[in-house]
């Protein structure tokens, strides 16, 4: 059974800084395409980056664009979201996705608040 859960989320001021965590259990996230995704009150669901299941290609919605950073780390089985200079308009809950033989999987979530 695939589990992905998120983790790192908080309170932060304007212009602070987030690590988002997405840790997988009972299976290894090594080769796989992951993405990070947000949904905010109000709005429809964003995806906000991706890596390649090569961790060549990285991608990223224009808003996120140089502030944002998406890494693999195989020996901990999680991908990160290195998220700086955060702004008001980031507040949302975080999701990992896996898309893995037709299925979606996805986290609980972790809640992003940029806020003074």
């Amino acid at each position: 059974q695939v589990q992905l859960v998120e983790s790192g989320g908080g309170l932060v001021q304007p212009g602070g800084s987030l690590r988002l965590s997405c840790a997988a259990s009972g299976f290894s996230l090594n080769g796989y395409h992951i993405g990070w995704f947000r949904h905010a009150p109000g709005k429809e669901r964003e995806g906000v980056a991706c890596i390649s299941s090569s961790d060549v290609y990285t991608d990223y919605t224009d808003s996120v664009k140089g502030r944002f950073t998406i890494s693999r780390d195989n020996a901990k089985n999680t991908v990160s979201l290195q998220m700086n200079s955060l702004k008001p308009e980031d507040t949302a809950v975080y999701y990992c996705n896996l898309e893995l033989f037709g299925r979606s999987y996805w986290g609980q979530g972790t809640q992003v608040t940029v806020s003074s």
